[in-house]
């Protein structure tokens, strides 16, 4: 009884204070939750930081400090040997980027350089096919001379109506990228803080939550919550930290080939490869069409050679590394797959590309786990092969052969 007036009285704050936030959001105008999701930033982005690095500092902690069987650390030497993992894995992390800033990004610097001084030839090179094409081709000629007589109108009409009016906004908004710059670097600065202080804590913080659950949960219910958070965790830790260690490798990998294959813009080609590699099932053949037509317009048989080694490099991933990193971590077949990058894509943008897919796993196992506890009530099996058979319009059905004879 003491236990549920906690909870009611948890239950009306909390409404209370969601009723209050609505009431000052209707009144001015979104400002609130901007302003909340504003605050919140920083302490989510070290939230994630934290969740990225935890493995690491646990990997330092048993295998640099070791803890003898039967026995448990004082804790002072708990603090002191979770500070040392943390500070390691920062010193890892500070040395990868130590690499990139003096590895890569000269070369990647000099690619740029090399494509704006170019860009003259280049504009001449698509020039000439676009001329060749249209001289050797008059339907197509008469074709492309209709469309652009039909779309200047729009244009101009949308230089004038649309682009005129917003340049005021798009002047304020570019006055103002500096502020957006140290901003961010402020919530940056943030965000490491409150990192460190997660993963320095990481233990008391997961005691909170499972306390939390037992407070707001039946003693029969809170196995269920945790093991579902807990198969949540494993879905999302495996898919984000595996894609993402993967598509270093792939970056690697394709710098490496690619120098040894002289291919230009190698260092530029490689960051967009790697980078696009991070959405899954589209984001190989995103990363490859722009660097393929990179590679086109300095040597037309090099950017066949790329596109063949793409190819090569993607079925070394897809059939070799990826399944070694990632394994069967969120058990979705490819049509899932599919479907849950492009509903994602579509409400979040890139963001939710990655993102889609383990949230979309977590929902298609926490549906299968309803599923199967509702087919074993009825005493019917969990097997989708069951059923199989059976006529499609329903009628006359008695269930699956098993279900017959029971």
């Amino acid at each position: 009884m003491r236990d549920n007036k906690y909870f009611q009285m948890g239950l009306t704050a909390f409404a209370a204070a969601a009723a209050i936030l609505l009431f000052y959001d209707t009144l001015f105008g979104g400002k609130a939750i901007l302003a909340l999701a504003a605050a919140m930033g920083p302490i989510l982005m070290g939230a994630f930081i934290a969740y990225m690095l935890a493995p690491m500092v646990n990997f330092f902690e048993r295998r640099l400090f070791p803890l003898q069987p039967g026995r448990e650390r004082r804790r002072s030497a708990a603090a002191a040997v979770r500070t040392a993992g943390i500070l390691l894995s920062w010193l890892v992390i500070c040395f990868f980027f130590y690499l990139l800033a003096s590895v890569l990004l000269p070369e990647l610097y000099k690619s740029v350089l090399q494509l704006i001084d170019n860009a003259d030839n280049y504009y001449r090179t698509i020039s000439g096919w676009v001329i060749h094409l249209l001289e050797t081709n008059p339907a197509v000629a008469d074709w492309v001379a209709q469309q652009m007589a039909s779309y200047f109108q729009d244009i101009d009409k949308w230089l004038t109506s649309g682009v005129l009016p917003q340049l005021q906004t798009v002047m304020s908004t570019v006055s103002g990228g500096v502020l957006s710059l140290l901003n961010f670097l402020k919530n940056l600065l943030v965000g490491l803080i409150v990192s460190i202080y997660l993963l320095a804590t990481k233990e008391r913080c997961a005691a909170y939550g499972r306390k939390l659950a037992c407070a707001l949960f039946s003693r029969e219910n809170v196995r269920w919550v945790l093991r579902g958070a807990a198969k949540a965790d494993q879905i999302f830790s495996g898919f984000v930290r595996g894609k993402l260690l993967d598509s270093i490798i792939i970056g690697i990998l394709c710098f490496v080939c690619c120098s040894i294959l002289k291919f230009p813009y190698t260092p530029l080609v490689s960051v967009i490869v790697g980078i696009t590699n991070i959405i899954p099932f589209f984001g190989p053949f995103l990363g490859a069409v722009p660097s393929t037509f990179l590679i086109l317009l300095v040597s037309p048989m090099k950017a066949l050679y790329f596109v063949i080694f793409v190819l090569a490099l993607q079925q070394l991933d897809g059939n070799v590394i990826g399944p070694k990193i990632l394994g069967d971590k969120t058990g979705l077949s490819s049509l899932w797959v599919i479907i849950a990058i492009l509903v994602g894509g579509s409400f979040f943008g890139i963001i939710g590309m990655f993102f889609g897919v383990p949230v979309c796993a977590c929902i298609h196992c926490a549906v299968n786990f309803f599923l199967d506890a509702a087919l074993r009530k009825k005493g019917l099996p969990e097997d989708p092969a069951a059923y199989f058979t059976g006529p499609s319009d329903g009628e006359n059905w008695e269930g699956p052969p098993e279900a017959r004879h029971r």
